[in-house]
């Protein structure tokens, strides 16, 4: 069956394929995880894709037929399932000092915002929708990034309903145009203080230092992770 493209809406955003259009093992992903904290709990089973054969970007296509992926592909892989459940697709950017950037799938309930994340990193995994400004979300992220290079710099909202000519969702190909929407989007400055920086540093250096394989899950804002 070929796959159904997703139609421009009136206000010039892309409406999401039907039933369909998706794979039975896609759909079944679909109808088995339909809220945030599910999907979170999918896409941490997953592997974490290490890119060992060169760098990808899978779409949800690629993420179900691969059984693994990486912090981008998850958020797409998110973004594609949620949609289905009436959460539009939304990514948050994560702007890094090491140009190391962390994407994650954005959504709001009842009037507060959360994300659905995978990582490498405990701490930057998905966030209970707790917090009313996208600011303090991203606060949320700033000392689980510090790990010896990364320091968040600025954030980037992007609604994946307005990229044109890129199938996000089904491609079987690699969707190196999400990637470059992300780079050329305006991006939000953030400023936090210097001491927390070096804090946050110091404290990650010596819990790497004792416990070398162990996750790092020693954030107060435990609670509020998905």
């Amino acid at each position: 069956m070929a796959a159904q493209k997703a139609n421009p809406s009136a206000d010039g955003r892309a409406t999401p394929p039907t039933r369909r259009a998706f794979r039975p093992a896609e759909w079944s992903v679909i109808e088995r995880y339909r809220t945030p904290r599910q999907v979170e709990a999918y896409l941490r089973a997953l592997p974490y894709n290490h890119e060992e054969r060169g760098e990808t970007l899978r779409t949800f296509r690629g993420v179900v037929k691969a059984g693994k992926a990486h912090c981008l592909e998850a958020a797409l892989a998110a973004a594609a399932i949620l949609e289905q459940h009436g959460y539009p697709p939304l990514l948050l950017d994560l702007e890094s000092k090491d140009s190391l950037d962390h994407v994650l799938f954005l959504y709001r309930r009842r009037g507060r915002w959360g994300t659905v994340a995978r990582s490498r990193d405990a701490g930057l995994h998905g966030r209970k929708a707790v917090v009313r400004t996208l600011r303090d979300l991203v606060m949320s992220y700033v000392d689980p990034y510090v790990d010896g290079s990364g320091r968040i710099q600025a954030y980037g909202l992007f609604d994946l309903r307005m990229l044109r000519g890129c199938d996000w969702r089904l491609s079987a190909r690699n969707a190196w145009a999400v990637e470059r929407a992300l780079i050329r989007m305006s991006h939000r400055k953030i400023r936090t203080s210097d001491r927390r920086y070096r804090e946050a540093l110091a404290r990650f250096i010596a819990f790497r230092k004792r416990y070398p394989n162990e996750p790092a899950t020693y954030y107060e804002n435990r609670n509020t992770w998905l």
